[in-house]
């Protein structure tokens, strides 16, 4: 089992050497210190990558759709009653100029 774990933490020093010579990042320290604080970052990582922020998809937030709905369904009605009372007016208008003679519905000859 020691031996198992020494293998990976090698194998882990070997990456994160390969990785910082690929991309520049890091300058390679040639050390006596460089393999324990190489194994050192390599297990601090392995440990918090459990707590990186990664996007998941999760379900439908209950509130935040009955909130959506409500104010998407109150500017939908809202632009309904200004159909209606526009509506309403030009009816209104129409009623008014033929009560006072106007406008008639009679098609003249």
């Amino acid at each position: 089992m020691g031996e198992e774990r020494r293998g990976e933490a090698r194998r882990g020093e070997e990456r994160v050497r390969r990785d910082e010579e690929e991309t520049g990042e890091i300058e390679r320290k040639e050390s006596p210190n460089f393999a324990a604080s190489a194994s050192q970052s390599l297990r601090s990582s392995e440990m918090a990558g459990h707590k990186v922020a990664h996007a998941t998809l999760k379900g439908p937030s209950v509130v935040k759709e009955i909130i959506i709905g409500a104010v998407l369904g109150l500017a939908a009605g809202g632009l309904w009653k200004m159909h209606h009372w526009n509506e309403q007016r030009k009816v209104r208008t129409f009623y008014d100029l033929l009560e006072k003679g106007e406008i008639s519905v009679v098609a003249e000859e």
